[in-house]
């Protein structure tokens, strides 16, 4: 027989190419090893059955159990919450369209029809703990594609779930806050409604009377014939107590509306010149009736503050009236201003009084306390500093006191600068109205009060008998003084707004929607004095709405207000 040829030495002599081949044999064997002894996830690897075939050391570690307790004796749905197995098999029965039964085949079928399936599920440990993973399936196939096993990766879900169930709590927590934080808006919400209403009730109930009480106290005041000495000092102790309670009763309702957030202010560019002036109009009468000069430094006119206007000269004349009542003899009372680095209006109130010491500065803004001023001889409620610092607050502004024993106090505060406001041009219908020639004189003008109060009648009553150009109807409801509205077309109605039956406003409708009486102008006298009452009765369509108690002057100058507006509608239509 022939020799069998030897290999060529180079067979025997391992060239680059079998080397890096080898190699390569080494290191895709070493790291299939690294995967499968890895502790960090668990891996099975089954047969077509779903029994486990492969059991890595992350399994052994995640779920307690030895590969020789698994391998060739379970699948790994029967380590899985049967409960979860259940549903699964129930879920993808619907989803699928075809019947899964509760077991492997509910964790393995989507990856026996080539769908990637990745899922969360609950592996039960040896020692019977729970540990959730998140499960991925992948179908093992030989060369003729059929399946021959699955393997499933686990990934420890521990931490997720905690995180999860973590973000759950706080979402609970947070829905519960949240619910708890409505509840105790609404209940605020509530109590502020009620307050509001019980605080509307109240203003009423008292202005009604001292309506009355000041009305009548201004007739007697200013009748004939003159009053004597004795019988003008009693009229005048009557006016002084009636007019404190009536700034007892405004401050307090101040104070509660500020307090409850529904003061509603309109921050504008304001005058501070006008203000000013005005205040120094308002306030000259009391000045020299203490014996108190009163010094108001020049101000730019065209200096504007962003302010409410009507709570800007509250504040300054709740000053200036303190600095007059708490003044010496002789004393002076100096308004001043100063503008400010930080772009603000500084504006002084400086009297020449006895001074505070340091211990009662620090009390100024409590509410009810006079600094031991209850036992003297100056009236007051203690009540007017706190509004004035709440409504600077509001208006964005500071206020301070300094003072000096002996020497006196200045008592100050500050509000932003603003730029003029720009005045649109005025149209020719403006122009001619300004124009308008001075209303002839009419023998007599015919006035309808409607009011169910018998006391607040008669003195309407009085105050019309003093103008020799009016007469004065009278109706107890609104019922009635519809009816004698269009029967007498009076020039000018009067109308309270808590009536029986029908009200005031609904009344002002009524008279609206009747084209004999909806040109006569109706003014508002009620005792409903809260800031919403007045914008409401504003809105309906009064040309002017009056508080109770009523000031006679300025209630004589809104009827010849309302009749200004009759006479000018009369020609409109002549």
């Amino acid at each position: 027989m022939p020799s069998t040829p030897l290999p060529s030495p180079s067979f025997f002599s391992p060239t680059a190419q079998s080397v890096h081949n080898r190699l390569a044999l080494l290191q895709t064997g070493a790291l299939q090893q690294a995967i499968l002894n890895s502790a960090n996830f668990s891996i099975m690897a089954t047969d077509a059955k779903g029994v486990i075939q492969i059991f890595n050391l992350g399994a052994e570690r995640m779920l307690g159990y030895a590969a020789a307790d698994v391998v060739d004796k379970i699948t790994p749905a029967d380590m899985s919450d049967p409960q979860e197995v259940v549903d699964r098999a129930q879920t993808l029965t619907q989803e699928l369209g075809t019947p899964i039964t509760p077991g492997f085949e509910a964790l393995a079928f989507k990856a026996s029809r080539g769908i990637e399936d990745i899922y969360e599920l609950t592996y039960i440990r040896k020692d019977r703990s729970r540990l959730p993973v998140v499960v991925s399936v992948t179908a093992l196939r030989d060369a003729q594609d059929d399946i021959i096993g699955y393997l499933l990766t686990g990934t420890d879900n521990t931490a997720r779930k905690q995180i999860e169930a973590e973000r759950v709590r706080l979402e609970n927590v947070l829905l519960k806050k949240n619910l708890e934080l409505e509840n105790a808006r609404q209940a605020a919400e509530v109590a502020n409604q009620g307050k509001s209403d019980f605080l509307s009730s109240m203003s009423h109930e008292l202005r009604s009377p001292l309506n009355a009480i000041l009305g009548f106290g201004q007739l007697l005041e200013s009748g004939r014939p003159e009053l004597t000495p004795a019988q003008r000092a009693s009229v005048n102790q009557i006016l002084k107590a009636g007019w404190y309670l009536l700034e007892l009763i405004n401050e307090i309702l101040d104070l509660a509306l500020i307090e409850s957030g529904r003061l509603s202010l309109s921050l504008e560019p304001t005058s501070l010149h006008d203000v000013l002036q005005d205040c120094e109009a308002m306030m000259a009468a009391q000045a020299q009736q203490r014996g108190v000069t009163l010094q108001f430094e020049a101000v730019d006119p065209d200096c504007f503050v962003s302010a409410d206007r009507t709570r800007l000269k509250q504040v300054l004349i709740n000053l200036l009236s303190n600095a007059i009542k708490y003044n010496k003899a002789n004393g002076t009372a100096t308004v001043s201003t100063q503008r400010t680095a930080a772009g603000r209006m500084r504006v002084s109130v400086r009297d020449s009084g006895e001074g505070l010491p340091a211990e009662k500065l620090a009390q100024l803004f409590q509410s009810f306390n006079r600094l031991g001023q209850e036992s003297g001889s100056e009236e007051g409620t203690g009540i007017g500093l706190v509004v004035c610092r709440r409504l600077m607050e509001l208006m964005q502004g500071e206020i301070g006191v300094h003072s000096t024993l002996g020497l006196g106090s200045v008592f100050w505060f500050e509000l932003d600068l603003a730029a003029a406001p720009q005045w649109l041009p005025s149209s020719p219908q403006d122009r001619a109205q300004a124009t308008l020639p001075e209303p002839l004189h009419t023998p007599m003008h015919t006035l309808l009060y409607v009011e169910d109060n018998r006391a607040n009648l008669e003195l309407m009553v009085q105050l019309v008998a003093r103008q020799s150009d009016l007469r004065l109807l009278g109706a107890p409801d609104a019922v009635r003084g519809i009816a004698m509205a269009r029967a007498h077309l009076p020039d000018l109605i009067l109308m309270d707004i808590n009536l029986p039956g029908i009200s005031g406003v609904q009344a002002l409708h009524m008279l609206r929607a009747d084209p004999r009486t909806a040109h006569i102008p109706v003014l508002a006298l009620s005792a409903n004095a809260m800031p919403r009452d007045i914008e409401a009765g504003l809105a309906a369509g009064f040309y002017r709405y009056l508080t109770k108690p009523i000031r006679v002057n300025e209630c004589l100058q809104a009827i010849a207000q309302g009749i200004e507006l009759a006479t000018v509608y009369s020609r409109s239509i002549s």
